[in-house]
């Protein structure tokens, strides 16, 4: 933390107050400052219009995030910095100058030398406090987390010192997402300091469940702290990552105050009751308490209901697809449609993301195909209303055989292949992104063909196993019936035996475990990290523990190759989950 303009000694009375919170959730794309800087200025208009008194995003709003390797370039870390001060000037200029704004950008550490282990240029996740048209302040995170997702050692230098600024008499302390997971640091300070309100800044990507722990984790550094706490997230798609916002105001008892919708943009208003003139502040901006709060013109804050398991991913995957298609300037998509359960499942996630207007499927037949494949494949094109044609393939196929005299695994990968080449083909004529329709249980095992059904510029579905394939196709189609709309999957899709289709009478089970089992098993060794002997002591059979954790230990190279797709498991495929290709450890029995 930089210190303020000045720094004063403050001996007043505690006393009741009430202030106005407004809670910026929304989307931030990475590197467009500008774009993100505009967003910004429109929610401090709104937020002063409806009576706030404090405005407070997400953390690194302005450059987006996260940023990795951009942090270490000088003229990203320069852009940002001149856009934050470009920012105040206007928000003062637009006549909004009282309203307290927090804003999280990438700073860096001033006069730092460069060093062997330090980041170039000593980058800094950072937050400022602006109030009439200056940064009064700035925050600097502390604790960098370095697992999961997640390489912010990597690309920035922590923070040292707590922030306490007076705004309207109310004390407020400053940290800024991972300083309040860590136990100690930033919090141990800062109940010592006793400020009268916590404001905490996230950058937090979604995953299965973690909104519970975000709430009991709120709720718990409140009461350390004897203040009321608030939350704010930010929301959408960036690469693999989806943001699915969950702000969260509680009272210091922990009480929820206000809670926001999961996976949209919203401008979260909140009075809050607190205590002034708690602490000894680092930076005083204004003494004088605000009175009376204007009556709210938005209505009361809102707790919104959570959405069940099922629900929260598919909004997921809604989210990142829509997020990764438009930020990356693409319209439409394609993909491939087998008449199975995976592609059609892509084709609703895509349908409802980006409309089905935008969205291309092709069925590509072999003389291995059945006839139920078409049949299906043409009823989702139906029932979804999505651009449907027929591309025949096997007379590429039998000219690739003939010409190379293939057999076996060869041949039916040759299959796979035309059709990646097919789909390649038609996006680079038309301009669609191609998406790769394999799931995260295909994928555990090496059940993609490279450069054939691995194809593609997405994979919505990588990080989701089969049985919850099955899951959320029952669950979008019984949504549509509750709407009185069609059923978009086919019940044929979902009820049928799995199969690649690549020679006669094939099916997933006749390699593969059933997907029930199978997928247990990779729960607990893919995202658990369980080992072979924990594997069969919890009661797997320990020749299929063999044959499975020597197939997902195989196909790491092809995983390496595949395309980005939503995270939505505690340990997803790529950054989560980093393995060598060139390996001779094997898991002993």
């Amino acid at each position: 933390m930089y210190r303020g303009e000045f720094s004063v000694p403050i001996t007043l009375l505690s006393m009741s107050s009430k202030i106005r919170l407004a809670l910026a959730q929304i989307n931030p794309t990475v590197g467009d400052l500008a774009g993100n800087a505009e967003l910004i200025s429109d929610q401090i208009a709104t937020a002063h219009k409806n009576g706030a008194h404090i405005l407070v995003f997400p953390e690194m709003v302005l450059t987006g995030y996260p940023v990795e390797d951009l942090a270490l370039r000088s003229s990203f870390r320069a852009a940002s910095k001149s856009a934050i001060e470009a920012l105040a000037k206007k928000a003062m200029a637009d006549g909004c100058g009282e309203l307290v704004a927090i804003v999280g950008y990438l700073d860096e550490a001033p006069a730092a030398m460069n060093r062997l282990g330090q980041p170039q240029g000593a980058p800094q996740n950072a937050v400022a406090i602006i109030h009439g048209g200056k940064i009064k302040a700035r925050y600097v995170k502390h604790h960098l987390p370095n697992y999961g997702v997640f390489d912010e050692f990597r690309n920035f230098v922590p923070g040292q010192e707590s922030l306490v600024v007076r705004i309207h008499g109310v004390d407020v302390a400053i940290a800024i997402c991972e300083d309040i997971w860590q136990q100690g640091g930033p919090v141990a300070e800062l109940a010592q300091r006793k400020p009268g309100l916590l404001l905490v800044p996230n950058g937090s990507p979604y995953e299965r469940n973690k909104d519970d722990a975000r709430l009991a984790l709120v709720q718990k550094r409140a009461r350390e702290i004897g203040a009321p706490l608030a939350y704010v997230n930010m929301t959408g798609g960036q690469d693999d990552l989806v943001f699915d916002g969950d702000t969260i105001v509680v009272d210091a008892q922990g009480q929820i105050l206000a809670r926001a919708e999961q996976f949209s943009s919203q401008l979260l208003f909140v009075d809050v009751d607190v205590e002034s003139q708690t602490s000894d502040p680092d930076v005083v901006i204004s003494q004088d308490p605000v009175g009376a709060v204007a009556p709210s013109t938005v209505g009361p804050s809102a707790i919104a209901p959570r959405l069940d398991d099922v629900a929260e991913m598919w909004q997921a995957l809604v989210l990142g697809l829509g997020d990764y298609v438009r930020k990356n300037g693409f319209s439409t998509v394609a993909l491939g449609v087998s008449g199975g359960i995976d592609s059609a499942l892509v084709a609703a996630i895509a349908c409802d993301a980006l409309g089905s207007k935008k969205v291309h499927g092709i069925a590509m037949p072999s003389k291995y195909s059945s006839d139920h494949s078409l049949t299906d494949a043409a009823a989702l094109a139906a029932n979804t209303g999505i651009a449907y044609r027929v591309v025949e393939i096997e007379p590429m196929v039998a000219s690739f055989l003939s010409a190379l005299s293939l057999t076996g695994l060869a041949e039916e990968n040759v299959q796979a292949r035309v059709r990646g080449t097919t789909l390649m083909g038609i996006s680079n004529q038309e301009g669609h992104l191609i998406l790769a329709t394999g799931n995260k249980s295909e994928l555990a095992v090496g059940y993609s063909t490279l450069y054939g059904d691995a194809v593609g510029g997405f994979a919505p579905i990588k990080d989701i196993y089969k049985t919850d394939v099955w899951a959320l196709a029952r669950w979008r189609n019984a949504i549509a019936l509750t709407r009185g709309e069609v059923a978009p999957i086919p019940a044929n899709s979902i009820s049928k035996a799995p199969s690649a289709e690549l020679r006669p009478g094939q099916k997933d089970s006749d390699s593969l475990p059933e997907y029930e089992i199978l997928d247990r098993l990779l729960l607990a060794y893919v995202d658990g990290d369980l080992g072979s002997k924990e594997l069969i002591a919890s009661g797997f059979d320990a020749a299929m523990v063999a044959r499975v954790i020597a197939l997902v230990d195989k196909a790491e190279y092809k995983r390496r190759q595949y395309p980005p797709g939503t995270k939505v498991s505690i340990r997803a495929f790529g950054k989560d989950r980093r393995l060598p290709i060139t390996s001779q450890w094997r898991e002993k029995l």
